[in-house]
Parts: structure tokens; C-alpha cells; sequence
């Protein structure tokens, strides 16, 4: 018969480190488990090693692995985790060689990835969870997926799988699926992944296809997030699939009808409508009349009278207006709009108000290098050009007589309709002193008048009858001239003789020095300016009366040397 010792000896045969018995749960405490595997004393296994805590109970058997049969406490150290992972390490091997699948469920989130209970503990990497790498990997912890086995390392017993992988590959699978499925004219439900500046990526369950902007909507968008936003669900037209390069245009607008169709029965020519102006350019504003139908009112529409430099000088963005359809061109999608058309136009009625020969008063309004704009009536102006201010003053500008605001009576000249002109004269007024000026002066007459400018070349004179003469700087005096100003001034009265009358040029020319001359010396000074060319300015006189100086010293010289010994 065995002694107590002799059979407590040979029952430590079978207990080993490395080794898998069976074990009954003794206890359940809050950290961990007390189990009885019939050896001299107990182990314990924490808690955490047990998937489901709650699940376990005293009195069940269960599978351990004796890592050594005695702690520094004299318990037995066990693992249920090792005893699984050791059982099930040859059998995953069979399963699961590199690029085979499995189920496991993920355990824990660690640095870098997750663990995944297999049977036996794997890595999943944080790069291989999904198409996006997710930033909140705690949200997988305690999910069941199905796994790809990318890396076996027998020596250090791990494993490192992949999801991605799986996703990609029934994502291909359900691309080329629907590739080879979708048509045109096919609404499809989708949900979009990313917007763009230039449209939106909807993912078709496994196939991305491009819903453009241009395709968003009949009416104006500046950006597609003013209709969409990512992971909204929709459902689109399918416009155009392209299988080789594995490319789908979608479509959303086309779900309803193009509002262009019957464009023309619902805004005829001549039709009284209201828009919200959506775009404002200098050449004008863009008027939405309904979602995807806009018109455009021209700068030249918005007002009979007044000239509109840019439509944002009359308009405001977002402002609500009436207008007319003035034309529509359906293949271009244009209608033409007009503001004007609204009101009268005064320039039908201009013709009958102001016949030429009508005379109108009026405040000025406005001066140019080249007239001044008469305001007739509110947005109705005629110009009074410089040339029609006076019959017998040469006028630069329009400011030397007249200035803004000034009350002035003018004559219709002519009333053009179609370029919108009213032309006005004030010197219509009254008669042409020029028509008679054979009345009023001749040749040899002494007159009086101021000085009314001075130039380089001479003075002017202002006469009777509001006519100016010139006197050239060389009849001024007997003596040579250097400057006029160093003789006369503006408003001196000086007493002058017309020795020169041009009614077709309608010039008079006058001599101050000339003033006291007997009809001989009359003579002579109008010879030399009959030598003037037909048509010549008096301004150019003074070459006129320098090339006489210069023909007189010529012959005086000439004189000079035939006499010489």
C-alpha cells in the first residue's frame, strides 16, 4: 500500500509547468478567480483573463495552464487566456494562413490599434480598422467583425490583421457590380462623402460618381454646401457612366423638369413680372424669376434719361423689382429684362413738346469741355454746345459764360428720338450781328471799346454789338512791342481803327496805332493785311506782320550795300 507521501509524489507527476488540466471555480472574487485544479493548493486567475465575467459561476470546470506550481505565497499560478491561446494555436495556424479570414471580436483599445480575440490575441492596426483611419477607436471595443490575417509570426505567436482589406475588396466587388449595372436615366440613393468647390462625391454604396455643381440645381449656387453637407442621404440621376476609367456623373436637378421648356408661354414678350436681383455687374443685373430661370436687365434698360455708369449705381443685391420681358432665346437660356419699360418714355412725347424754334427755360445742370446740359424737365435735358452761345465770341469752354445753377433761355435747334439729343442755342435768340455788320463798321472807322484778353500775339478788343477785334501786338504802337502786357491791360478803353473787315471769318481787325493815321498810312497797313491768305486766322497775324519786318530789313540792307564805296 502507498504511503500518503509516496501518493502525494506521484500525483505531482502530472502537474507541470506548460501544462493544461482542468480546474473547478472555487470563488469569485472583484479581481480574480480561485480555482482547484486537485493539486496541493489553489491558483488564482484574474478576472480580466474571462471575456464575460458575468457569465462564469462556482462549480464550473474550465481549461487552465500552469505557468508555475508555486508562488511566493504557495499558490499556484494559472492562465485561462494562455490554456485558449495555446489550444487554439495550431488549430488557428490550419485556419487561418496568411490571407485567410476570421471572426474575432475586438477586446481593447491599445496604442496604435486594437486587440482582437481570434481564439488567440491579435493586432489590428489603427491603419487597417477602415477606409479612414477613425479617430475614436474605443467605439470598436466590444464589436464582432470578420478579419483578413495579414501576418503570422509563429516565434513570437502573434498575428496582425486587416479590415480594410475585407471592405476594400467587397467595395470592388459592388464598384464593378454596379458598374456593370448602372445606366443612364437610373436614380440611385447615395450619400455624400465630400464636397468640393466644384461639386459634390457621392458614394453610390461602394462606387463614388460626381454630382457637379452644374448638375445641383436649375438655379444659381455659389458653393455646393448651400445645398449639401457630408454624410447626407439623397437620392440622384444617374447622367452618364463611364465603365473604362470607372467614372459616374450624377445628377440632381434632373429629377425635375427644366424650367426652360415652355419658357416662352410662361413669360411672353411684354409681360409685367417681380425678381429678386441674385448678381449685380457693371453691365448690368441678373434677376431670378423663379429657381433656375434668370434675366438680364441691361445698364441701357433701367432708365430712359439718366445715363447708368453700373447697374449697383440704381440696385441693390437681394432687392426685389419689376420689370418687363423685352425678348427670350430659350437655346441660350437668356430673356432680356427692362426697368424703363415701366414708365413713359418722355422722348415720345419730346418730338410734339419741343418742335425746333420752341423756346424753353431751364437751370444748368451740368458743363462739359464741349457744352452745357440744360435740365428741360425731371430726366429730360437738352445741351447747349459752345458753338451756340454766341454769335461773336470765340468760347473755349462753356464756363466763361455760364455756370451751374444759372436760370439761362435757350431755342430748340433739334430733337433727335433716336440717339435721345436735344440740341438748344442761345445765340438763336437773337439776330446774326454778322448778317448786317456793314451797318455797325467799315473800314476806317474809329471805335472805342476795353481790352477783353491779352495774348502773345495781341489784344482783343470788346465792341459794340458784343463783337470782339483784334489788334495784333505790331499795331499797338509805332515803336517795337516786346510784350503786350507791357502796354495794356484787361478793361483798359482804348481807342482803335477797323482796318480790316472778313465777313466770311467773321473777323475784324484793328489798329490802335492807326488811330491818328492819314489815309495813306491807312493804305499801307491794309495792304499788309490783305496779304493774307484767304481763310487765315487773325491770330496769325503776327507772322503775317513779322514777315513784312523782315522783307522791309531785307531791303533795307540790300539798300545798304549798293551804296557802300
Amino acid at each position: 500500500m502507498l504511503t500518503m507521501e509516496e501518493a502525494l509524489r506521484q500525483s505531482d507527476k502530472r502537474f507541470a509547468a506548460g501544462e493544461i488540466v482542468k480546474g473547478t471555480i472555487l470563488e469569485l472574487r472583484p479581481k480574480e478567480v480561485l480555482v482547484d485544479i486537485g493539486y496541493k493548493s489553489e491558483g488564482v486567475i484574474p478576472i480580466s483573463e474571462f471575456g464575460e465575467p458575468e457569465s462564469i459561476k462556482v462549480g464550473d470546470v474550465i481549461d487552465v495552464l500552469i505557468e508555475r506550481l508555486e508562488d511566493r505565497e504557495g499558490m499556484v499560478v494559472l492562465s485561462r487566456e494562455k490554456a485558449e491561446f495555446k489550444r487554439n494555436w495550431e488549430k488557428i495556424l490550419t485556419i487561418c494562413n496568411e490571407g485567410g479570414t476570421i471572426e474575432g471580436k475586438v477586446k481593447s483599445a491599445v496604442k496604435g490599434g486594437l486587440l482582437v480575440n481570434i481564439g488567440v490575441e491579435a493586432f489590428l492596426p489603427a491603419s487597417q480598422i477602415d477606409i479612414v483611419p477613425p479617430k475614436n477607436l474605443a467605439l470598436f471595443v466590444g464589436n464582432t467583425y470578420r478579419f483578413k490575417v495579414v501576418k503570422i509570426n509563429q516565434e513570437r505567436q502573434n498575428i496582425v490583421l486587416s479590415r480594410r482589406e475585407l471592405i476594400e475588396q467587397e467595395r470592388s466587388e459592388r464598384r464593378a457590380k454596379l458598374l456593370a449595372e448602372l445606366a443612364p436615366g437610373d436614380i440611385r440613393r447615395g450619400t455624400v462623402k465630400n464636397l468640393t468647390d466644384f461639386g459634390a462625391f457621392v458614394d453610390l454604396n461602394g462606387l463614388d460618381g460626381l454630382l457637379h455643381i452644374t448638375d445641383m440645381s436649375w438655379g444659381r449656387i455659389g458653393h455646393p454646401s448651400e445645398m449639401l453637407k457630408v454624410g447626407q442621404e439623397l437620392d440622384v440621376v444617374v447622367l452618364d457612366v463611364n465603365r473604362e476609367k470607372e467614372r459616374v456623373s450624377l445628377g440632381l436637378k434632373q429629377k425635375t423638369p427644366n424650367p426652360w421648356n415652355d419658357i416662352e408661354q410662361k413669360y411672353p414678350v411684354g409681360t409685367k413680372l417681380k425678381g429678386r436681383v441674385v448678381n449685380l455687374v457693371p453691365y448690368g443685373a441678373f434677376v431670378e424669376l423663379e429657381p433656375g430661370v434668370e434675366g438680364l436687365v441691361h445698364v441701357t434698360e433701367l432708365s430712359w434719361t439718366k445715363r447708368v455708369a453700373k447697374a449697383s449705381d440704381v440696385l441693390k443685391q437681394n432687392q426685389e423689382i419689376e420689370a418687363v420681358v423685352l425678348g427670350i432665346n430659350r437655346e441660350e437660356q437668356k430673356i432680356s429684362l427692362g426697368v424703363r419699360q415701366l414708365e413713359t418714355n418722355p422722348w415720345d412725347a419730346a418730338l410734339e413738346k419741343y418742335p425746333a424754334g420752341t423756346r424753353v427755360k431751364g437751370k444748368i445742370r451740368n458743363l462739359t469741355s464741349y457744352g452745357a446740359f440744360l435740365e428741360l424737365e425731371e430726366g429730360l435735358d437738352g445741351m447747349i454746345h459752345v458753338s451756340d452761345i454766341s454769335w461773336t465770341r470765340k468760347i473755349n469752354h462753356p464756363s466763361e459764360v455760364l455756370k451751374k445753377g444759372d436760370e439761362v433761355e435757350a431755342v430748340v435747334l433739334e430733337v433727335d428720338k433716336v440717339n435721345q439729343r436735344i440740341s438748344l442755342g442761345v445765340k438763336q435768340l437773337g439776330e446774326d450781328p454778322w448778317e448786317n455788320i456793314d451797318k455797325f463798321y467799315r473800314v476806317g472807322d474809329l471805335v472805342s471799346g476795353k481790352v477783353t484778353k491779352l495774348a502773345s500775339f495781341g489784344a482783343f478788343i470788346g465792341l459794340q454789338h458784343e463783337i470782339d477785334g483784334l489788334v495784333h501786338i505790331s499795331q499797338v504802337s509805332e515803336e517795337r512791342v516786346e510784350k503786350i502786357k507791357n502796354v495794356l491791360a484787361v478793361g483798359q478803353e482804348v481807342t482803335a481803327r477797323v482796318i480790316k473787315i472778313d465777313k466770311g471769318e467773321r473777323r475784324i481787325g484793328l489798329s490802335i496805332k492807326a488811330a491818328n493815321y492819314t489815309p495813306e498810312q491807312l493804305k499801307a497797313e491794309q495792304a499788309v493785311l490783305d496779304a493774307l491768305k484767304p481763310g487765315e486766322d487773325l491770330v496769325a497775324l503776327q507772322h503775317a506782320f513779322d514777315a513784312a519786318d523782315e522783307a522791309k530789313a531785307a531791303e533795307e540792307a540790300r539798300g545798304d550795300r549798293d551804296v557802300r564805296p
